[in-house]
C-alpha cells in the first residue's frame, strides 16, 4: 500500500512538473508574440513619419513633435501598469494593451488631419506602454530557476528585434504595391490575430495566477534595500542613452567616410542583426561569467567599437558594425535578465516598471541632449563624449557585488 501511494505521488508530481513546464512555454511564447507585435508596430512608424510629413505638410519638428508624443505617452505609462495589473491582473491588461495599439494603427488609415493622428500616436504609445513591463513579469513568474529565466528573457529580448527586422521591411514593401492606408489596417489585422492566440494560449494560465496578483504591494521602491536595483537602473539609463544617442550619430559618421544611402542602409541592417544576435549570447553569457563581467565586457566592447567608428575606413568599419551591434544591444539582456533578482516577487511588476520607465526614457532624451552637444563641440568630439560615458556604468557594478553574482552561479 504504502509501495502504491508512492508510485502515485512521484506520477503526480511529474504530471506537475509537465503542467508546469506546459505553463512556462505558453508564457514565453506569448510574450515573444507580444514583443514581436509591439516592437514590431513601433520601428514601423519610422517608416510612415516620411510619409504623413508629405501627406500632411509637415515640418521636421512637427514629424519629431509626433514621434514624441507616441515615446512619450509609451514611457509615462510603465509605473501606471504595474499598479493597474494589481487589479486586473498581468495578461487580460496585456491582452487589452495589444487591442488598443492594433486599433490605434487602424484608426492612422482614416485620419484626415495631424490633430487626428497626434490622437491616436498617443493612444498607441498606451498600449506599447503595458508590453515590457508585463512580459518581463510574466516569464519571471513562470521560469523559477535563475538560469532558465535568464534564458527564457533573453529569448523574449530577441523577439523583439525580429519584430524590428520583420514588419517595417514588410509594411514598406505593402506601400509600394499598394498604399500606406492599406498597410497600416493589415498591420493593425497582425496586432489582432496576435492578441487573440495570446488569449487562447494564456487562458489556462490566468486561472492559475488570477490569485498571486492579491499579493503585489502598491508601496513605492525606496533606496533602502534596493540599492542594488538602483544601481542596476542607472546603468540600464547609461546604455539606453548610449545606445540611442550613438545611433543617431552613426549614418552621418558613415556618411562622412564616403558612404552612400545603400551602404547606410546595409551598415544599420548589420547592427539590428548583431543586435539580436548580441540580446541573446550576452544573456546566456551571464549565466557562465556572472553579472559583473558580463556588462563589463559588453560596455568596454561597445566604447572600443564607438572609438572605431571613427578612425577605421569606410570598408572596416562595415566589417565592425556586427560586432557593436552585439556590444551595443547585447547588454540590455544581461540588465532585463537581472531584475527579478534584486526585488522581491511581490515588487517585481513595479521594479520593472520602473526600469522601463529609466530606460525608454533615457533612450528618448539622449539624441536631442547629444545632438545640442553636436551643435556645440562638433560630431566627432560629441561622439567620443558617448563613448566615454559608456565606461561610466563599469563603477555603477560596485553596488551589484554579492547581488548576483551568488545567485548566478547557485543553480
Amino acid at each position: 500500500m504504502i509501495h502504491g501511494w508512492g508510485k502515485l505521488n512521484r506520477e503526480k508530481s511529474v504530471d506537475n512538473k509537465i503542467q508546469q513546464e506546459s505553463r512556462a512555454r505558453k508564457s514565453l511564447f506569448s510574450a515573444c508574440l507580444a514583443h514581436v507585435t509591439h516592437d514590431g508596430i513601433s520601428d514601423t512608424l519610422y517608416v510612415l513619419f516620411p510619409i504623413w510629413q508629405a501627406q500632411f505638410g509637415l515640418s521636421f519638428v512637427e514629424v519629431g513633435f509626433l514621434k514624441t508624443l507616441f515615446s512619450g505617452s509609451m514611457a509615462s505609462f510603465q509605473v501606471p501598469t504595474g499598479f493597474l495589473a494589481q487589479r486586473i491582473g498581468e495578461i487580460r491588461l496585456l491582452l487589452v494593451g495589444t487591442i488598443l495599439t492594433s486599433i490605434s494603427v487602424m484608426a492612422f488609415g482614416w485620419v484626415s488631419t495631424p490633430f487626428f493622428l497626434a490622437v491616436f500616436l498617443i493612444a498607441g504609445g498606451l498600449g506599447e506602454s503595458v508590453q515590457h513591463p508585463l512580459s518581463s513579469s510574466m516569464i519571471s513568474s513562470a521560469y523559477t530557476e535563475t538560469q532558465a529565466r535568464r534564458t527564457a528573457l533573453s529569448t523574449f529580448n530577441v523577439a523583439g528585434d525580429i519584430g524590428k527586422l520583420i514588419l517595417p521591411g514588410i509594411t514598406a514593401f505593402i506601400i509600394s504595391q499598394f498604399n500606406w492606408q492599406i498597410a497600416t489596417k493589415l498591420l493593425a489585422l497582425f496586432g489582432l490575430s496576435a492578441t487573440f492566440i495570446i488569449y487562447l494560449l494564456t487562458r489556462s494560465i490566468r486561472v492559475t495566477t488570477k490569485t498571486s496578483t492579491k499579493k503585489f504591494s502598491s508601496s513605492l521602491l525606496g533606496l533602502k534595500g534596493y540599492g542594488a536595483f538602483w544601481s542596476l537602473s542607472a546603468i540600464g539609463i547609461i546604455d539606453s542613452a548610449t545606445r540611442m544617442g550613438f545611433l543617431t550619430f552613426f549614418p552621418f559618421l558613415l556618411r562622412d567616410k564616403g558612404a552612400n544611402i545603400a551602404t547606410i542602409g546595409l551598415a544599420l541592417t548589420l547592427v539590428f542583426a548583431g543586435g539580436a544576435i548580441g540580446k541573446f549570447v550576452c544573456g546566456v553569457l551571464a549565466t557562465r561569467l556572472g553579472i559583473l563581467r558580463s556588462v563589463i565586457i559588453t560596455e568596454v566592447v561597445t566604447a572600443l567599437c564607438i572609438g572605431g567608428m571613427l578612425t577605421l575606413s569606410l570598408e572596416n568599419a562595415l566589417i565592425l558594425t556586427p560586432i557593436l551591434g552585439v556590444a551595443l544591444n547585447g547588454t540590455s539582456s544581461v540588465l532585463y535578465g537581472s531584475v527579478p533578482e534584486l526585488v522581491s516577487e511581490e515588487k517585481r511588476n513595479q521594479a520593472f516598471a520602473l526600469f522601463y520607465t529609466a530606460t525608454i526614457g533615457a533612450g528618448a532624451i539622449s539624441p536631442p541632449v547629444y545632438g545640442l552637444l553636436s551643435d556645440i563641440v562638433g560630431t566627432q568630439i560629441a561622439v567620443v563624449i558617448i563613448a566615454l560615458v559608456v565606461l561610466v556604468a563599469i563603477p555603477l557594478t560596485i553596488p551589484l557585488r554579492g547581488k548576483l553574482v551568488q545567485q548566478v552561479f547557485s543553480d
